[in-house]
């Protein structure tokens, strides 16, 4: 899907309520989760010990971190959606936060985003953004927040 070019705080504000579109497709690989789970010292072993998930998980393998899932955000949006004609766009927080499925090691995500809402704030705006991060041949998302941007034009 083509990523969506959003010109403008004026632009953004009247996609309120769209769907942005959809990623391609992401990998999570072990070789990451690992990378992950050194950056961040989260070493348990739902993670990092395959053995022992084969013996004890009940998923039978490795699974991602949360959080792991959660920091694709940047890397999927910006597959998405891109705001230009404005000085800088920062995070600003996160409103709600779930993981409902676990990702399997080998499995693919993708993000589906959606402008949930649009408020002005001092020298620009602030866009809340519904992210769902998709499991290839899962029902249920691995992921689902409300990320907050604040644009400043």
């Amino acid at each position: 899907m083509a990523r969506t070019v959003i010109k403008g705080l004026d632009n953004l504000k009247a996609l309120k309520g769209k769907e942005l579109g959809v990623s391609e497709w992401h990998t999570v690989t072990q070789d990451e989760i690992n990378k992950f789970a050194e950056a961040t010292h989260d070493h348990q072993w739902i993670h990092v010990d395959l053995e022992r998930c084969k013996k004890e998980s009940p998923w039978g393998q490795t699974i991602a971190h949360g959080y792991y899932t959660l920091s694709l955000a940047p890397y999927l949006l910006g597959q998405i959606m891109s705001v230009e004609g404005v000085q800088m766009g920062v995070n600003y927080g996160i409103n709600k936060l779930r993981f409902p499925t676990a990702v399997k090691v080998g499995k693919r995500v993708r993000a589906r985003a959606e402008l949930a809402d649009v408020e002005d704030v001092a020298n620009g705006v602030q866009g809340t953004i519904r992210v769902t991060f998709e499991i290839d041949g899962e029902q249920k998302p691995a992921c689902v927040a409300e990320v907050v941007y604040r644009y400043f034009g």
